[in-house]
């Protein structure tokens, strides 16, 4: 056996050397990546690229090949990835300094311009990084701080999500989402400040909300009282009689009553009363 691999020692180096080499021109490209084929440093092509909507397992993962020595591999991550800012101090329009801690999701869809133009997705983290505190500083500058409190805040995301989109695309970036963490105003007298402006508004609206509950509900009182009247009005007309007798039972009801000690009234009349008559009948 020694003497046959020193005699074809030649051959099995060859074909060692083919072996590596085919397997240096075979490179698995798994599901979350799409890879860059550069050729002397420019991108020939794209494997597994990004398809919106594509099903897993459909995207052209798996094996592909290269030309050693001549071409290279970038490999790109499909996934949605996330940008954090750092915390950063913006002032609104009502001179509240707002401690903001924000993030965005984004995704690559352009390799080809995301490697022209940063190499990697590291490179276009650190770009996107500056880029999102800029838009997002300009926009918040615009609002005050109750309006991030309320509805409008979600219109104020989506436009620093727009604002980021239109710069991620130079780098071949699709930006899906922007959130703020938190928005606080700092500790000290800008806070203190701030709560009581807050409580005073709301007692104001509280205080504005209970009179107008109250204007609605003597305008509805009235409506009822007039309402009312006029039904007694239309049935004296129509039954002098009725309405005399409706009137005394009412009136009955009130004195004889006792609400605070039921069944124990006490009162003195003669039978001949007037106020009585309807207990007579005819």
């Amino acid at each position: 056996m020694p003497k046959f691999f020193q005699e074809q020692k030649g051959v099995l180096t060859t074909i060692a050397v083919l072996v590596l080499v085919a397997l240096s021109c075979l490179v698995i490209v798994p599901e979350t990546k799409q890879a860059v084929v550069l050729q002397l440093g420019q991108p020939a092509r794209v494997v597994n690229r990004f398809q919106p909507g594509a099903d897993f397992g459909h995207t052209g993962a798996g094996l592909t090949w290269r030309i050693p020595f001549l071409e290279s591999i970038v490999m790109i991550d499909k996934r949605m990835l996330s940008v954090t800012m750092d915390r950063q101090q913006v002032l609104s329009t009502d001179q509240q300094p707002l401690e903001v801690d924000a993030f965005a999701r984004f995704r690559i869809i352009d390799p080809v311009r995301m490697v022209k133009s940063a190499g990697t997705t590291e490179m276009v983290i650190q770009q996107l990084q500056p880029i999102l505190s800029s838009v997002l500083r300009q926009e918040l500058g615009k609002r005050s701080f109750q309006s991030l409190l309320t509805a409008e805040r979600g219109q104020a995301m989506r436009n620093i999500r727009d604002g980021l989109d239109r710069e991620a695309r130079e780098y071949g970036a699709q930006i899906i989402d922007v959130r703020i963490k938190r928005a606080d105003l700092p500790d000290g007298p800008s806070l203190d400040s701030a709560l009581n402006r807050l409580t005073n508004q709301k007692e104001q609206e509280a205080a504005t909300i209970f009179g107008q509950g109250q204007r609605n509900a003597q305008i509805i009182r009235a409506d009822a009282q007039a309402t009312s009247s006029k039904i007694y009005a239309d049935s004296f007309g129509q039954d002098p009689k009725f309405y005399d007798f409706w009137r005394a039972m009412r009136s009955y009801d009130a004195t004889f009553a006792n609400p605070k000690n039921p069944g124990k009234s006490t009162i003195i009349l003669s039978p001949d009363s007037d106020y009585l008559r309807q207990f007579r009948g005819k």
